[in-house]
């Protein structure tokens, strides 16, 4: 028989063991008594005596309910269950159980608390069945309440003993910024912390406090100086992961102005509550008052009323005006905001004219609520309210002289944008920003510009030289490491926009290399993606329409057809790209960049290195010529990469800021990771056609550095900016020149200035960047550019006559005696140069030789002056024309030009 089969029921009178222990017996001595037999109330579980007649003999006193039951009887006064009123049924062993009394099953349930014991905390409840079980008595509900409440209140009284009033005069502590030089030597020690005097409430106008009173704070003299829902909103903002709000009343936010750490913490905010609870009940208002209007930033640099009154007023506090008084109250809703110079450093929305208007609204809306909170009267409203007074202007402070201040002024925006520290923190002092500048190569930089400003310009004599700017800085390729700028005269001579880091001035025709970079990339529309040859041939001749892909022709406003013009009538005929940059000639480069698209072209400037918001945001035919204002760092930067092969590193300006010998710890190390941006071969036949044109082209006069080197020139439309930029392997430098009016900062054209018709990228901005480089690269060695192979295929422009084998043979530096016999309708279009004739794979820049193309381009103007490309062209241009393209044509602006964007510097 199988040993699975099943086994036979068990016999009802409990099974083996049961059976065992009923042979045993009371008689048998191995058990007297079971549990609960003796009924006493130690041994009882609640449930009947073994052998009752509930159970029959031989029966074991067991629960019936289980641990619940027993527990529940026990706390109902532990009455023992009899036959009479036996439990409803145990786990096990019980009546209504699969096994009876006489069943197998044993109960096991026991009362675990002792009849008439209570619990410290009653719940769940006793004596309650089902949901009631778990609802809270009120005493249990009273006595958290009270428990909570009394907790709270001696967290409140520790917090509040432990707290200490601020000192005013400890936040007043003189603190400079320390700047250091790449090889750790010292620049300079600058900031604000000798920007500040305190004064008693008594040398402040009874105006200033009621201005700041009624605009920050109504219920000052009346309120306990903590406000609780401005709290609970900095605690709600901090739990969603914003910013802690400014303190909702005067007495809180001075308190916040001396609080030393700057931690946007809970901790921080708490305690700052508990010092403002101090403060309301140690200090008098008009202390308080005293200690917040000397602790206050109010811009520039000033620390306090005093330090503001001087600053933008120049007298002491004591001595302002009403009407002055608002002018200052303004600030401290952010002067960023509401200076009027303007702060495009920081937003490039806080321009002057939007600063002075959000200004004198709110100048106009301070003094009326003074009035009509009585504190000014009718008589002196009418007077404040009459004139709007205008603050000085912006002034040095101590060291900030010559380019120390641009440079200074670049790490300080750098340190803002790579951190959580905010100006006024900054402008505490105490920092040490530890820069990427070489000293050395400052100076040489700015020597340049005033041996070629002395050479050239006389704006004593001539008017048109007055007004003339220069921007530059220099970046080391595969790095981003900002080596060398120049900002402009310096903040002592009133100059105090960096002209390095600004927006506004069109780069012209140093835009070309990037149309050049993406056809070699995407191709044009006719290529399938295949990219295209700078050997390709365009129409280079004056005053030609644009076409589209779908052959239609671009229209101006009036429906008529647009004409992209070159700056002189030159028939230039059908040429290879690589002479149209040679010669900067716009029409090729206008066509091509329809051709290959102006959404991919960029796409490789913005990956070379130009920001989206300095580009223009119309893409039409004239963005191919330089329609955009990236800063002379940014185009530096750009071409960086390809001085670099395709690598690019976002431009830098600082290595490490401490704070008391310590890492400042918001500060993120930012030396950027160089990335792979374009294709190495296309990086280095962009740069091997740039070589041709110092060799060749425009750009001839860069030859005097004697060494290998490649770059660009650009001059804009009425000849309003000249660029050039250019690069070695070691160092890329980009050098802009322009004019501006210094009360609209309006560009004004630079034809007649340093007594010539017209300014190009190839005269004085070459000459500076050639002087600067030959100091710069003192003692480096020449290590020339890589190979450039053959890329891409020729896509010549539709109409380009077709190759024949004459072409291909390089013609003599003479004409032949014999003139040619079989004339051709090709021969309208001027013969190639040499430097065209030589094959793709023979790229030398020696080649090129000096045929027509540098005849005519000498012709023009001795040394390669940007013949034929002055950028915008020279006529109508498309809707809109090249100054409206951008907005920022004619304007210069400071803000979203700068290197790294939205921050600058």
């Amino acid at each position: 028989m199988s040993e699975h089969r099943r086994k036979p029921p068990q016999p009802q009178g409990g099974g083996r063991a049961e059976a065992r222990r009923g042979q045993s017996g009371p008689s048998s001595g191995r058990r007297a008594a079971p549990r609960g037999a003796t009924e006493s109330p130690s041994d009882s579980y609640g449930s009947p005596s073994y052998g009752s007649e509930a159970t029959g003999p031989g029966g074991e006193d067991r629960p019936y309910g289980g641990r619940a039951e027993a527990r529940r009887a026990a706390q109902k006064g532990g009455r023992r269950r009899t036959a009479d009123n036996p439990p409803p049924g145990g786990r096990r062993g019980g009546p209504s159980g699969p096994s009876g009394p006489t069943g197998p099953g044993r109960g096991r349930g026991r009362a675990t608390t002792a009849p008439g014991k209570k619990r410290f905390i009653d719940y769940p409840r006793a004596g309650k069945d089902g949901w009631r079980r778990w609802v809270p008595s009120w005493k249990l509900v009273s006595g958290l309440f009270i428990g909570f409440v009394g907790s709270l209140m001696v967290m409140v009284g520790v917090g509040y003993a432990m707290v200490s009033i601020p000192n005013e005069n400890d936040a007043a502590k003189s603190q400079n910024n320390v700047y250091y030089w790449a090889d750790n030597t010292q620049m300079v020690a600058t900031g604000t912390g000798v920007n500040r005097q305190n004064v008693n409430i008594d040398q402040i106008p009874e105006a200033m406090r009621y201005a700041v009173i009624s605009a920050e704070n109504k219920s000052f003299y009346q309120d306990s100086g903590v406000d609780p829902m401005g709290i609970a909103r900095a605690v709600a903002n901090m739990a969603r992961g914003g910013q802690t709000q400014g303190g909702s009343t005067i007495t809180q936010q001075y308190v916040k102005n001396t609080y030393l750490s700057q931690d946007q913490t809970l901790t921080r905010k708490f305690k700052e509550m508990f010092i403002s609870i101090k403060v309301g009940a140690k200090l008098g208002k008009n202390d308080i008052l005293q200690g917040y209007l000397n602790t206050s930033y109010f811009g520039r640099g000033a620390y306090g009323i005093q330090a503001a009154a001087q600053t933008y007023y120049g007298k002491n506090a004591v001595d302002l005006k009403p009407s002055e008084c608002a002018v200052l109250a303004a600030l401290l809703k952010g002067p960023t905001y509401y200076d009027p110079a303007g702060n495009q450093d920081l937003d490039k929305s806080a321009t002057p004219q939007a600063n002075l208007k959000r200004s004198q609204d709110r100048w106009a809306w301070i003094l009326g609520e003074m009035h009509k909170d009585k504190h000014l009267s009718d008589v002196d409203y009418q007077k404040a309210i009459k004139k709007y007074p205008q603050p000085d202007g912006r002034k040095a402070t101590k060291g900030m002289t010559g380019q120390i201040s641009y440079l200074a002024d670049t790490a300080k925006k750098y340190v803002l944008a790579h951190s959580d520290i905010t100006e006024a923190q900054f402008d505490k002092g105490g920092y040490q920003i530890y820069t990427t500048f070489d000293k050395k190569k400052v100076n040489a930089l700015s020597k340049a510009v005033k041996s070629v400003q002395k050479e050239r310009l006389d704006p004593k004599h001539r008017d048109l030289d007055k007004y003339v700017q220069f921007g530059a800085a220099s970046v080391k390729p595969a790095d981003g490491r900002i080596v060398a700028l120049y900002g402009g005269d310096g903040y002592e001579n009133g100059h105090f926009t960096n002209n390095a880091d600004t927006s506004g001035v069109p780069v012209g025709s140093t835009w070309k290399p990037f149309v050049l970079a993406a056809a070699m990339q995407y191709g044009t529309y006719k290529s399938d993606g295949q990219g295209v040859s700078p050997m390709s041939k365009y129409n280079g001749n004056d005053h030609l329409k644009v076409y589209k892909p779908d052959g239609s022709y671009y229209l101006n406003k009036d429906n008529t057809p647009f004409y992209q013009n070159n700056e002189g009538p030159k028939p230039w005929g059908y040429i290879t790209l690589r002479k149209a940059m040679e010669q900067s000639i716009n029409t090729p480069f206008v066509q091509l960049g329809v051709d290959v698209g102006m959404t991919h072209v960029r796409d490789v400037a913005k990956t070379a290195g130009i920001l989206d918001q300095s580009m223009s945001q119309n893409l039409n035919p004239s963005f191919a010529i330089g329609t955009s204002t990236p800063s002379a760092i940014r185009m530096a930067d750009a071409y960086a990469t390809f001085a670099a092969s395709g690598k690019q590193a976002d431009p830098y300006s600082v290595t490490a800021v401490k704070v008391n010998g310590a890492d400042a710890p918001s500060f993120v190390k930012p030396k950027p990771a160089p990335k792979q941006a374009l294709e190495a071969d296309i990086a280095n036949n962009v740069t091997n056609v740039l070589e041709n044109v110092i060799q060749n082209g425009t750009g001839q006069k860069a030859r005097a550095l004697g060494r290998t080197a490649a770059g660009k020139t650009g001059t804009t439309d009425e000849n309003k900016s000249a660029w050039f930029v250019g690069y070695t392997q070691q160092l890329s430098t980009s050098v802009a020149m322009f004019r501006e009016n210094p009360k609209d900062h309006k560009l004004l054209s630079m034809n007649g200035t340093a007594g010539v018709d017209s300014i190009h990228g190839g005269d004085i901005p070459t000459l500076v960047w050639t002087e600067y480089m030959q100091d710069a690269l003192k003692g480096t060695n020449d290590l020339g550019f890589p190979n450039a192979p053959e890329i891409g295929t020729v896509q010549n422009e539709a109409g380009a006559p077709s190759p024949t084998p004459s072409v291909t043979i390089t013609p003599s530096q003479t004409p032949s005696a014999t003139p040619s016999p079989s004339p051709s309708k090709t021969t309208t279009t001027p013969s190639p140069s040499a430097s065209e004739s030589c094959q793709f794979g023979a790229w030398d820049p020696n080649c090129n030789g000096n045929g027509n193309g540098n005849g005519n381009g000498n012709g023009n103007d001795t040394g390669g002056v940007d013949t034929g490309g002055v950028d915008g062209g020279g006529g109508t241009t498309p809707t809109p024309t090249v100054t409206d393209t951008t907005g920022t044509g004619n304007t210069r602006g400071n803000g979203n030009g700068g290197f790294f964007g939205g921050q600058t510097g």
